[in-house]
């Protein structure tokens, strides 16, 4: 079986010199699980099966000792850890946990730091003790925080300056926190300090055997209505999915650096800053960046030996608008985008100026990991890459029923009768959202797309997002991309309006750019709407269009159409009631 064998091949763990090649594990260790799970190991825990893995290797000589994580910071700050110091580390980091702390295993940890060395050494300390790990973003406020550490009934919370505040505003609201740990140069009232727990802490530690399936790690993700809900993975669908996708989509070699812009809390975080890079025996490169500085960015580019970059649409629109010629980037190779779609102009754009390609990849909080246009593949404008190996995607109707290629429907990954590695273990104490999410034989990610002959996945917008108007469905990106092309347009988005002759309009939110801010505003609406017009199909050009200072976001910096629906229809309805 095709899965199977990749499963073999990418979880097959071998003592051998370094290479550009996944880490293994032994076929023999394969058993079966239950509940149609692929087979996979009884036991597997990342830290003890790859991280200490390679600092055996160090200290064998195996491996050139150099950096497994490199950090910095705009003041000179400089931290380099190798695989043997970051395995002496972690294993501090346990033992405040676990000792300090008194922490059980199974116990959860909410952790919301920045962009600091010690939210890898964290998040190892706790995959060795066997707790669960719960990150979070630090631009997270009270309300935020309150009912992640009511709803989780989390033991500990790990954070930083930034939230240490708004932690103590709503603890006394949360009575199954026991333990808050401050990573910081100061000290602060009821918090333990864990730069200085970390230096007395012991060096010897037994990592925990963990089971596939038990909880790793839980993520908050938002869905279109209600409170975030708590994702759950598994020691298999988290880690050991990260160590099957290694070395299949972004080419990297245990000798390349892969910088990742992106805030700690966000799933793709850790894909791309431990498991990619450390499955590898690469180094993640770290730069902590307080606030998002285009200019800053361009210039660790081009000052340090950085490979390949990861990064969401916005970063490399925001580094466009800087002058590139001034820049160079000798060792960059290659460039990732996710998180929203990519604007074939950006992607034109960014090839043309710095000569490097930016690949997509796909996935969501639930299925890590889903559809990639990897190294190797052909990039086509507009579409996020085939299938990871191990998952069967579709694009399916609304009884779960394949459709075939070219026809619209619902993006989906296959769950039955087998469960690929992956998939996350449900929507903690919430199985009816669960169920609700199977359609047939599939898991829903909740995009409407299109896969064409080649294998190729088109976004075409969220399923709640798709706009119908006069039977024409609309997805939102399309016009969002046709408007972005428009130099007066920053930042857009698109949702239905009602309309009382067609039932659904398009509306276009438009942030305009400096330079045309003093237009004339009828005019520019005009201007706008003949250009969508020019360059995709009429009938998907805004009828309405209203200009804006700002767009509402997401805490994960995603701009919230959901918002704008909600209110753009409120409005419509109370004026239709007048």
């Amino acid at each position: 079986m095709h899965w199977l064998w990749k499963l073999k091949r990418f979880c097959t763990l071998r003592g051998i010199a370094i290479s550009s090649r996944p880490l293994h594990i032994s076929a023999r260790q394969l058993t079966s699980v239950p509940w149609g799970h692929q087979d996979m190991p009884a036991k597997f825990n990342f830290v003890s099966d790859v991280v200490d893995h390679w600092a055996d290797m160090e200290k064998a000589g195996k491996r050139p000792p150099g950096p497994a994580l490199w950090w910095v910071n705009g003041g000179g700050d400089e931290v380099k850890w190798n695989f043997r110091e970051l395995s002496t580390m972690s294993r501090r980091a346990a033992n405040v946990l676990s000792g300090c702390c008194g922490l059980q295993r199974g116990d959860r940890v909410v952790v919301v730091l920045p962009q600091v060395p010690e939210w890898w050494l964290v998040t190892l300390g706790c995959v060795r003790a066997g707790l669960v790990f719960m990150p979070g973003t630090i631009q997270m406020k009270s309300k935020d925080i309150l009912y992640r550490l009511q709803v989780s009934k989390a033991k500990a919370i790990v954070a930083g300056d930034e939230v240490a505040p708004e932690v103590d505003s709503v603890v006394a609201d949360c009575p199954a926190l026991r333990i808050k740990l401050l990573v910081s140069e100061r000290t602060r009232d009821g918090w333990l300090d864990f730069k200085t727990l970390l230096k007395e802490a012991s060096t010897v530690h037994r990592c925990v055997e963990s089971g596939t399936q038990e909880a790793a790690a839980i993520y908050f993700t938002s869905g279109t209505s209600g409170l975030p809900k708590m994702a759950e993975h598994s020691h298999a669908s988290l880690f050991l999915k990260g160590k099957m996708d290694a070395g299949t989509w972004t080419g990297l070699q245990a000798s390349d650096l892969i910088w990742t812009i992106s805030d700690t809390g966000w799933i793709v975080n850790i894909l791309t800053t431990l498991l990619e890079p450390w499955t590898l025996g690469a180094c993640v490169f770290i730069h902590l960046l307080p606030k998002f500085d285009p200019q800053t960015i361009l210039k660790v580019l081009s000052s340090y030996p950085i490979n390949i970059m990861v990064g969401a649409p916005l970063v490399y629109r925001m580094l466009l608008q800087q002058d590139l010629s001034s820049y160079k980037f000798p060792h960059l190779r290659n460039c990732f985008s996710g998180g929203e779609s990519l604007l074939p102009d950006t992607l034109k754009n960014w090839k043309t100026q710095t000569g490097v390609d930016i690949r997509e990849f796909y996935g969501q909080t639930e299925t890590g990991l889903t559809c990639k246009v990897s190294s190797t593949m052909t990039i086509k404008p507009g579409y996020l890459g085939t299938a990871i190996p191990h998952y069967d995607v579709q694009v399916i109707d609304d009884e779960g029923n394949i459709l075939p290629p070219g026809k619209e429907g619902n993006i989906a990954v296959r769950v039955k009768p087998i469960r690929p590695v992956g998939i996350f273990c449900g929507y903690v104490d919430n199985p009816k959202k669960t169920a609700a999410n199977i359609r047939g034989d599939f898991w829903l990610l909740g995009d409407r797309g299109i896969k064409d002959q080649d294998g190729y996945f088109q976004f075409l917008g969220r399923g709640d997002d798709i706009i119908n108007s006069s039977g024409y469905r609309i997805g939102p990106s399309e016009v969002e991309n046709a408007l972005m092309e428009h130099p007066a347009v920053a930042e857009t988005a698109v949702v239905s309006s009602p309309d009382s002759v067609r039932g659904e309009v398009v509306k276009a939110f438009v942030v305009l750019t400096p330079h045309f801010l003093s237009h004339d505003k009828d005019q520019l609406t005009r201007e706008l709407q003949q250009h969508v017009k020019s360059v995709t199909a009429p009938y998907k050009y805004p009828r309405k269009l209203e200009f804006v200072l700002n767009l509402p976001k997401t805490i994960t910096g995603k701009i919230s159409r959901e918002k704008l629906r909600a209110m753009e229809w409120k409005t419509s309805e109370h004026s239709q009631a007048q």
